[in-house]
């Protein structure tokens, strides 16, 4: 309990410090900072994972709220970005495992989950499994995380002028009550029933699918109240920050220096990937930097709704990753692990 109120304390100050400094992300770069430096300095953070867990599904009943008709009636306009997904994902694990292998020395199952543009969570169970290093690729995700938070809100800003101060959604003294109500359900009955099922990033798959059943049946009008979304930042950002609790010199010179040096080789593909989106029109620059962008399917949807992107455009395509990703991972890497033992 003291470490949890010791946690919360630091991710508070952050935010309040972001507040009162009127910094963009308050309550994400504010926790995320403020979390960051403690854990750098041996702070013993702790995130609490149910919550953090619940505060996923509220991302997951945002994106759920914006597959309406519409969503279906655009889904042939992003036929060719979305066959993308898929080639930038195998091209982002072949290199990545020749890169970890070779440069960070990691044995073959480690170098490939850390390679895996996927959900942090899900390639940390999938790597345990294979018997990976669990604290390099959690210390190797965090930071493909931490780095893609922080570089694409000032990308956004400077390039295109995006305003970060933009409110997440309407404050919930303005919800009607029914809706509230339902946005719980989905919410919750969502997360539990994927978690039955055994699905991979249940805590944001189930509510985005359950919200898109009731948002596609007219039940469901509107997305979570801004105070949800904020909360959501909040204990994701401390998530983040907690990662780097117990760092040690050695993890900081292997993990997180290979795990800076793979976020370049990410940047020059997805960089690349892009601009030949904006070059053929394929889709508008914020869409497509948000949507093929290989960073963490929570923090992106954050910031999508922050600056009002086209929601539907942005889930289908890091819907299309996740899934090729959790789906493929795993039975790729048992054809291959056995081939490099004979």
């Amino acid at each position: 309990m003291y470490r949890h109120l010791f946690t919360n304390g630091i991710g508070l100050s952050g935010a309040v410090l972001f507040l009162e400094l009127d910094l963009p992300l308050p309550w994400l770069f504010g926790p995320l900072a403020a979390c960051l430096v403690a854990a750098l300095l041996g702070a013993q953070l702790i995130a609490n994972k149910p919550v953090s867990d619940s505060m996923r599904t509220i991302l997951g009943i945002a994106a759920g709220a914006s597959v309406t008709p519409v969503f279906f009636q655009t889904l042939p306009g992003m036929v060719a970005t979305l066959c993308i997904v898929p080639a930038l994902t195998v091209i982002i694990g072949v290199l990545g495992v020749l890169y970890f292998s070779r440069f960070a020395g990691y044995d073959f199952h480690t170098a490939y989950y850390a390679s895996m543009p996927g959900g942090l969570q899900d390639m940390i169970v999938f790597g345990e499994e294979a018997g990976a290093d669990v604290r390099a690729l959690s210390l190797v995700h965090a930071t493909r995380v931490l780095v893609i938070v922080v570089t694409l809100p000032i990308i956004l800003t400077f390039c295109y002028d995006v305003n970060l101060a933009n409110s997440p959604g309407t404050t919930i003294v303005s919800f009607d009550p029914m809706q509230i109500i339902i946005l719980a359900i989905c919410a919750l009955a969502g997360w539990r029933i994927a978690k039955w099922l055994g699905i991979f990033g249940a805590a944001i798959l189930g509510p985005l699918i359950l919200a898109a059943g009731a948002a596609l049946s007219g039940i469901l009008t509107t997305r979570p109240p801004a105070e949800a979304i904020w909360a959501a930042q909040y204990f994701i950002a401390i998530g983040i920050g907690a990662k780097y609790v117990g760092i040690t010199a050695a993890e900081v010179k292997r993990d997180i220096v290979s795990g800076l040096g793979f976020c370049i080789i990410l940047g020059i593909l997805t960089t690349a990937t892009i601009g030949s989106v904006l070059f053929f029109e394929l889709a508008p620059a914020i869409e497509a930097i948000l949507a093929l962008t290989p960073g963490g399917q929570a923090e992106l949807l954050i910031l999508a709704i922050i600056v009002g992107a086209d929601m539907s455009f942005v889930v289908a395509h890091h819907l299309i990753r996740v899934f090729f990703v959790i789906l493929g991972a795993p039975i790729v890497a048992a054809i291959i692990s056995p081939k490099l033992q004979d």
